[in-house]
């Protein structure tokens, strides 16, 4: 009896042997046995008539990509040798040019946000940025994986990314060196003197800015720390920036979430085989302390940013102004596979705010992610000067204006800013009209406004 036939059997008895104690399941493992008999059958036949010698190990790959490829683009097959530059994602810190990325209905790779301060926003990448080739290789028809292993590499090499900018349909080549990127995640207005983060966007109303980049292991912990100290100085608004942060960590999220309110729900996750779970606030551990709170959001803001915009609005502490978000709001979890083979990043669930509204953009949706109370488009061109700013100021701590008067002149990073400037004026108002700081700023969303796009 030869060895294939032998196997045939023996998978033949261990089948047969898993479905007889579960009845029910028999016709599912009729096809699960289908389905390997079909894969086995293409083996055979590639084996014993393709005209060339086969790469076994390729094959092999290529048969798990073929099949993930047919799921969402954020489900993918992890081989041993990319496992820990996962690892080094989820906790922060990891070797390349510093982009994240997401692959639309087309295929197309864009790039969802360059990460602050990294080589790909000083080499010119933008947000929207279509990639087209990278090192002059054509990446057309690839899986995201693939171009974020072409991406990276060694520390110090270079890497030359073709991408096509959203405005203009430009294509221009940008060189950036791989570097170890540490995830900057809580930033302030401005640097002082002493290269510390300034918080104050206005001291007349205290108002204070604070922007979130990326969550990761620390997020929660350093928003704590710097919302303790404006809390101190006595701030009475709050502007959180979320705009171009591509997501991150759930669980830093939820933290950040229950900061600001101390009940309700603040994320539901529901999959066909995973059981609803409830995330509610815990009221030790919300801030005492109330004020006026404003997010900023973009269509660039993803994921656990998401989240923290969605929730905050629809538990009414927070307004939020902007544009719609960018819609990713899928579970992904690591499944590893037998025989250290490997590692499944498979989407299993989606993310329901406390409203029921399903943040993530499926196939053909017209309506996903959070949508602003105070709706203020900006170009992309503003857009791009916005992050060149706050990089600039990242790098070279160059001073910012700081506004002292109350409603009529509110200063901010950059006067292209005109969202953070609404949200300044939207609390000051606010905090004019009704004479105090208890309570979020509801006042500003009683009716959905817009603002024209900046030019």
């Amino acid at each position: 009896m030869n060895r294939e036939k032998f196997a045939w059997i023996v998978s033949l008895i261990l089948i047969a042997m898993m479905a007889f104690p579960m009845s029910g399941s028999i016709a599912h493992r009729d096809d699960d046995y289908a389905f390997v008999k079909t894969l086995i059958d293409i083996h055979r036949q590639v084996d014993n008539n393709y005209v060339d010698p086969v790469d076994e190990d390729k094959l092999k790959v290529g048969s798990v990509n073929g099949m993930m490829g047919e799921l969402d683009p954020y489900s993918i097959f992890i081989p041993p040798a990319r496992k820990e530059e996962f690892d080094n994602i989820l906790e922060g810190s990891f070797k390349g040019v510093g982009i994240e990325l997401s692959q639309l209905e087309n295929g197309d790779i864009q790039v969802v946000s360059p990460i602050p301060n990294s080589p790909a926003l000083k080499a010119g990448v933008m947000a929207g940025d279509i990639i087209v080739k990278v090192n002059g290789n054509e990446i057309k028809g690839k899986k995201i994986a693939d171009v974020q292993t072409m991406i990276k590499g060694p520390l110090g090499s270079e890497v030359r990314l073709t991408v096509k900018h959203l405005e203009g349909g430009q294509e221009v080549e940008l060189k950036m060196t791989r570097q170890e990127i540490v995830l900057p995640t809580v930033m302030g207005y401005r640097r002082d003197a002493k290269n510390n983060w300034d918080y104050w966007v206005s001291q007349n109303p205290k108002i204070a800015y604070v922007r979130i980049t990326q969550f990761t292991n620390d997020t929660f912990t350093e928003l704590k720390e710097s919302l303790d100290q404006v809390l101190g100085q006595g701030m009475q608004g709050l502007v959180l920036d979320l705009r171009f942060n591509p997501g991150g960590r759930l669980d830093q999220a939820r933290e950040i979430v229950n900061l600001f309110i101390s009940d309700g729900v603040i994320v539901v996750t529901k999959g066909l085989h995973r059981s609803e779970e409830i995330a509610r606030a815990s009221p030790d551990k919300a801030l005492p302390q109330k004020f006026k709170m404003i997010v900023l959001v973009n269509e660039h803001s993803a994921s656990a940013a998401e989240i923290v915009a969605g929730s905050l609005k629809d538990n009414h502490r927070a307004v939020i102004l902007g544009t719609r978000t960018y819609g990713k709001g899928s579970v992904q979890e690591i499944i590893p596979l037998e025989q250290d083979e490997g590692e499944l990043k498979l989407t299993v669930a989606y993310y329901y705010l406390p409203s029921g509204r399903l943040v993530h953009r499926k196939k053909g949706a017209t309506d996903w992610g959070v949508e602003p109370q105070i709706n203020v488009p900006m170009s992309e061109r503003d857009e791009q000067r916005v992050l060149q700013q706050q990089g600039e100021e990242e790098l070279f701590h160059k001073p910012l204006p700081l506004a002292t008067r109350p409603a009529s002149h509110p200063a901010t990073q950059a006067t292209v800013d005109v969202q953070l400037q609404e949200a300044v004026s939207a609390i000051v108002a606010s905090s004019l009209l009704d004479g105090g700081t208890e309570g979020p700023a509801t006042q500003t969303a009683r009716a959905p406004s817009t603002r024209p796009a900046g030019q």
